[in-house]
């Protein structure tokens, strides 16, 4: 069994597609959400699946152990940021090295990086004039956007697209192989 933690900041939409898609896999269970945010609507929906949530300040992330002895109270394998907005410190990347799984929406290495997220990504996208966009899968590292390109999926920029229209494309491309890279690399891992 493996067992992953989501990080979420937001309304969790791709933290619930995640949920519901492992929901009857035997290999691969979702056994909490961890968020920055004590208003994120994710933690609604994790509710919803009777997952139980942490969670922590600022200040608890990047100084104490909370966070890590949390997920090692849970047994966690694997980390996934589901639209989750921190940096991820190095006591995390240390303890889960080459297993802390992020999506960006952009095609990096272009448009990533501190800022770069949600409908920011999207419009300076579009005033680039670029014909494509579309979602990055990860690893992470100490950077933001840098670690190692697992996936790339692309989507045309229509003419008159706006930071909304392109959202809702980018999000269908995250609800569509979003989890199933995340079960490809969890399953993989041990081969």
């Amino acid at each position: 069994m493996h067992r992953l933690a989501i990080f979420a900041s937001g309304s969790g939409t791709n933290a619930e597609n995640i949920i519901r898609y492992f929901g009857n896999t035997p290999q691969v269970e979702v056994s909490c959400v961890c968020t920055n945010r004590a208003d994120a609507y994710v933690i609604e929906r994790a509710k919803k699946y009777d997952i139980p949530v942490l969670v922590f300040s600022r200040q608890e992330f990047y100084e104490t152990e909370k966070v890590p002895d949390y997920l090692e109270e849970k047994k966690i394998d694997w980390i996934i940021l589901a639209g989750f907005l921190w940096l991820i410190p190095a006591n995390l990347i240390e303890r889960f090295a080459s297993r802390i799984v992020n999506i960006h929406p952009a095609l990096l290495p272009k448009y990533g990086g501190k800022g770069m997220y949600g409908a920011s990504v999207h419009k300076t996208v579009i005033e680039n004039r670029e014909k494509k966009s579309g979602i990055t899968i990860h690893f992470v590292n100490n950077e933001y956007d840098k670690g190692n390109i697992i996936f790339q999926a692309s989507c045309d920029i229509e003419p008159d697209d706006t930071p909304d229209t392109l959202a809702t494309r980018i999000h269908a491309l995250e609800y569509e192989h979003f989890p199933r890279i995340i079960e490809k690399i969890v399953t993989r891992s041990n081969e």
